[in-house]
């Protein structure tokens, strides 16, 4: 049967095109969508799949037949057909990538505007309003409620600077910089759903060779996160000595941590799991060793979480004021380093004596 070129032309489109949404759909790439920014990543990143699909099959179907359609034939020493212009072709093949390109950035662009990217003053503090300011941590980042009538910059300074523990003013806390109209702002990313009424969770986290410091409310400093599922989380992120970045592939989102300055990463963590925790920033000889873990569970399992290193940390300080030098007797202080030499307290007493 002779089907017109029409017909076939239009039946190989129609097939192409749903092989290429099926795999764009179908695909099974990424890892789990974790928080409520990962749907909307994963949207552009099948739509990018499901175009770059169907033009890999087109391109490779026209090599494939091109081989076999116009191969020279046997004998035949002859050269081919002269090749003039086609405008409306050369118009034709302009025109698609043109539309296609365009299509992604827009799609692009309103998924970054959904995330606050093209509106980074929007994630100030004063915009949000009331959320509760972290326990200070030396060598952390710091959160602070910005005042929207005043400087940002002037108004968390003190509050930035000031540890809760010691009352101090620590100088090298890196400061927010924000400019009090749309300009300088202090790198963020990441969203809060206005519909979520929760308080956020904030969380000040320092990155060092090689590892992640997590200080949460209430003076809580660990090496692991924990997150209650479906609670808002807005991280203070900030670095020790190089350059890090948080990254958390479930959760979609990545943040750089600079030494010096503050970054911040919003999000909302939906899907209960243990999930990794990478450095995508070359840090030092030691960078893929650099990794730690997010543990998303139920709110009830989160409280048991605070407690339990409530009272571990509480034990801690108590080990620690036992240890302390200024009260310890001179034997007992002198003890360690007296068994490495050899010299016992009896030999100690016995030169006493003999003076």
């Amino acid at each position: 049967m002779n089907i017109p070129s029409q017909i076939s032309t239009l039946l190989a489109g129609i097939v192409l095109t749903l092989v290429s949404l099926w795999y764009g759909q179908n695909h099974n790439l990424l890892p789990v969508a974790a928080s409520e920014a990962a749907p909307l990543v994963d949207q552009l990143f099948n739509a990018m799949l499901t175009i770059g699909t169907g033009i890999f099959l087109l391109v490779s179907f026209i090599l494939i037949y091109s081989s076999f359609r116009f191969r020279r034939q046997p004998g035949d020493l002859s050269d081919g057909p002269p090749v003039h212009g086609n405008i409306p072709l050369e118009i034709l093949w302009t025109a698609i990538p043109a539309v296609i390109v365009l299509g992604i950035s827009v799609f692009s662009f309103e998924i970054y505007n959904t995330e606050s990217g093209m509106n980074p003053m929007d994630h100030s503090m004063a915009a949000h309003g009331g959320h509760p300011v972290a326990h200070v941590q030396k060598g952390a980042a710091i959160a602070a409620p910005l005042i929207a009538d005043t400087d940002p910059n002037i108004a968390i300074t003190k509050e930035i600077r000031k540890n809760a523990a010691t009352n101090a003013i620590e100088e090298d806390i890196p400061v927010r910089k924000d400019a009090p109209i749309p300009g300088v702002v202090s790198p963020r990313a990441g969203s809060i759903s206005p519909n979520n009424k929760q308080e956020p969770l904030v969380i000040n986290a320092a990155g060092m060779q090689y590892a992640w410091l997590f200080t949460y409310p209430e003076e809580i400093i660990a090496g692991e996160m924990h997150l209650p599922v479906g609670r808002p989380v807005i991280m203070n992120i900030t670095a020790n000595d190089v350059l890090h970045a948080f990254w958390v592939p479930e959760f979609r989102l990545k943040q750089d941590a600079v030494p010096g300055r503050q970054t911040q990463i919003r999000f909302v963590p939906t899907k209960e799991g243990d999930y990794p925790i990478i450095c995508a920033e070359l840090c030092g000889a030691y960078h893929g060793a650099m990794k730690s873990h997010v543990v998303v569970e139920s709110p009830e399992a989160y409280e048991e979480w605070v407690q339990s290193m409530k009272i571990a940390q509480a034990k801690g300080e108590e080990q620690t004021v036992a240890l302390n030098p200024a009260q310890m007797t001179e034997s007992e202080y002198l003890a360690p380093y007296a068994q490495e030499t050899g010299v016992t307290p009896e030999m100690l007493h016995q030169l006493h004596s003999m003076s």
